[in-house]
């Protein structure tokens, strides 16, 4: 059987305190649009990912249909490297567990949401070009969705395959249907 790994990464800092219903109502329309499709729903595995000062598992892989949705923001600050080191652990050990299990993997695909605005800003792009490796087996088409006043040039180096603002009123839930579509023929 394919497998489809995503990984849902948010930003769940104090800057993004207006956006957390926004991205819990987006997450509730992803998770309704798998339901609806239960070809889309066997191969698709989602794994979420909070990240404000440090990252944290909020959700290992398992069936779309069991998407949890965020808590409150953190009273903390937005670093992204700490985010994409310990995300490359994650979607690695990930794959390697997939594979065990026999399963054919596709490419791994990573939404990143966030208001594009690092604090650790002059350290993360060693942790991105990390993840980002050509070299790297598992490394995943990445699709960035930028919430509130987004730094559309930051996410836009954090893109490779896409990138959606909500502020041109592209809808989280639905940006998120179009990236697992539209990121290549081996996708859903």
């Amino acid at each position: 059987m394919d497998v489809l790994p995503c990984y849902l990464v948010c930003d769940v800092s104090f800057s993004m305190v207006d956006h957390i219903d926004e991205l819990n109502a987006g997450l509730r329309e992803f998770r309704g649009a798998v339901h609806a499709d239960p070809a889309v729903g066997a191969r698709l595995r989602v794994c979420v990912v909070g990240f404000a000062d440090e990252p944290r598992l909020l959700q290992p892989l398992r069936p779309a249909a069991q998407l949890t949705e965020l808590g409150g923001p953190a009273p903390a600050g937005t670093n992204f490297g700490p985010a994409f080191a310990f995300l490359r652990e994650v979607v690695d050990r990930d794959v390697r567990g997939l594979k065990a299990q026999r399963l054919r993997v596709r490419r791994p695909v990573v939404f990143f949401t966030s208001d594009g605005r690092p604090t650790d800003r002059t350290t993360w792009q060693a942790a991105f070009a990390a993840f980002a490796d050509p070299d790297w087996a598992a490394r995943p088409h990445v699709v960035a969705f930028g919430l509130g006043a987004a730094d559309h040039v930051t996410l836009g180096r954090i893109g490779t395959s896409r990138v959606f603002l909500g502020r041109d009123g592209v809808r989280v839930g639905l940006a998120l249907m179009v990236s697992l579509a539209s990121t290549g023929p081996d996708h859903v």
